[in-house]
């Protein structure tokens, strides 16, 4: 298969190409060349999709399929898919493209967001990329509408956050319950569905993440307490006390929100269209020990999207709940 991967070179587009070389596929990135380079085999062209002649890289070449991780100007996508010459078109979306809130169980059929070209309208850029995608390719395009995202070369930080907070080791603030249910899913899985995915001819949308509670808050801090070596000792906190003293779900506390309409919306959806069509979800243990290896290997920072806030809960903050929790 020749594939062209628009990105490439970080998180999921990273992912991706790692998962075609291994497939032994033709494969080529287009970027703007700012970012670590791509692995041996693979060509690398460079190209700003935002500028007009962004994708003159590509004239005269013709691909198989094409996968597009583009979160911003949706323009961009439109001009990729009406450019690129290619049997079928994977975007990798949102299921924040689904209108907010979105009920425990709601599958691709749920209600979407209007499309939008404003930046700073997450949800309505990523919907305007699935119909630039449609418009050029119809039932070959592909929609990955990916929830939470896990894995090695995480750019966002939830996870590299908490691998290093728990490191550190001492009382560790675990928003409970224990046994809440997380749905995430794990790069290299999502790379691995979606080439899968276009070499059968698949199109239309498919949300992308494990099923529900395929971890919980306690085998996803325990796995990391495993994998660094770590003497912490969670400290579980009732939601209650952790969002009364003004801890933000989601941010302070990356992965983790309260039981109720937002974690029914991040954490409950249905995916049994992606598991019938091959999905398969690693552990959570794999994941985590994975993460925390190349966090090590880059020498235990990871890498920050400049599109995106950092994550984390202050340490005053925690320590004074951890006090209360006495």
């Amino acid at each position: 298969m020749r594939l062209l991967v628009l990105g490439g070179t970080e998180f999921v587009g990273r992912a991706v190409v790692e998962a075609a070389v291994a497939r032994l596929w033709d494969v080529t990135v287009l970027n703007r060349g700012r970012a670590r380079a791509v692995p041996p085999g693979v060509a690398s062209l460079q190209g700003d999709r935002t500028a007009p002649d962004g994708l003159a890289a590509l004239s005269g070449m013709s691909f198989d399929v094409v996968v597009d991780t583009w979160s911003r100007e949706p323009a961009a996508v439109t001009a990729a898919a009406s450019t690129v010459s290619a049997g079928a078109y994977a975007y990798v979306s949102s299921r924040s493209v689904y209108t907010w809130p979105s009920a425990a169980g709601a599958d691709e059929t749920a209600p979407v967001v209007t499309p939008s070209s404003d930046v700073s309208d997450y949800a309505g850029i990523k919907r305007a990329g699935e119909l630039a995608a449609i418009e050029s390719f119809g039932d070959r395009a592909l929609l990955v509408r990916a929830g939470l995202i896990l894995g090695p070369y995480e750019n966002i930080g939830r996870l590299p956050w908490w691998l290093t907070r728990i490191a550190r080791g001492g009382d560790v603030l675990a928003p409970g319950p224990a046994s809440l249910p997380l749905q995430y899913v794990d790069a290299r899985d999502l790379a691995e569905w979606t080439l899968s995915a276009l070499e059968a001819g698949r199109g239309g949308p498919y949300n992308m993440v494990s099923p529900p509670g395929h971890a919980t808050m306690s085998s996803l801090l325990t796995a990391a307490i495993a994998t660094t070596g770590s003497s912490a000792v969670l400290r579980w906190a009732e939601p209650s006390v952790i969002t009364d003293a003004g801890v933000r779900p989601w941010t302070d506390l990356p992965i983790w929100t309260p039981p109720g309409e937002m974690h029914d919306a991040l954490h409950a959806s249905d995916v049994s269209r992606a598991l019938a069509t091959g999905l398969r979800c690693r552990p959570v243990t794999e994941t985590v020990a994975d993460t925390w290896a190349w966090l090590q290997s880059i020498g235990g920072v990871a890498p920050q999207r400049d599109d995106r806030p950092a994550v984390g809960l202050d340490p005053g903050v925690e320590a004074a709940i951890l006090k209360g929790l006495s």
